[in-house]
């Protein structure tokens, strides 16, 4: 793939939003995953539906929907498109919980940023729900795990992360 530059940007240097106009639609997806690290204790307490304030995972799961809807009010250059389906998805683990969001759209642009913002919030709404129980939770791990469509093809992550979610 040759090296098209800087594409956000004008030959003024400006920022400007990418002119997708000339792309044909086609099918696009995203795959996105993230973490909230905290106490064992926590997570037992979202495993067993024991968080004061209701049930985390599925405000969490609803938040992610939300979000990835709204992504271009949300990142400024971002292309409004239709997005087709978003599915956000949980593990629980000892001492976290794993996010995992994908997104799908038949369209002239990508749904990577609307995958990772999906992540992203339903990382934000877990902590959110969960913060008077454990205050020190951490976000992170927070990346894009997979993308299909368009013109640059299909990219997988493939740096020895950890990749069976189960999911």
């Amino acid at each position: 793939m040759p090296d098209r530059g800087l594409t956000h940007l004008d030959p003024l240097g400006r920022a400007r939003m990418v002119d997708v106009t000339p792309k044909d639609p086609t099918h696009r997806r995203a795959v996105a995953r993230g973490r909230v690290h905290m106490k064992s204790e926590t997570t037992s307490l979202v495993a067993r539906g024991a968080i004061n304030k209701g049930d985390v995972l599925a405000v969490a799961r609803v938040a992610g929907i939300q979000a990835a809807k709204r992504t271009p009010e949300l990142i400024p250059l971002c292309h409004p498109l239709l997005v087709g389906s978003v599915l956000v998805n949980f593990r629980i683990e000892d001492d976290y919980i794993e996010v995992e969001a994908h997104v799908e759209t038949v369209d002239r642009t990508g749904v990577e940023m609307e995958a990772l913002t999906a992540c992203s919030v339903a990382c934000l709404t877990i902590y959110d729900m969960c913060k008077s129980s454990d205050r020190g939770m951490v976000i992170g791990d927070i990346t894009l795990w997979e993308k299909t469509g368009g013109r640059s093809g299909t990219y997988r992550r493939t740096d020895g992360l950890d990749d069976d979610l189960g999911f």
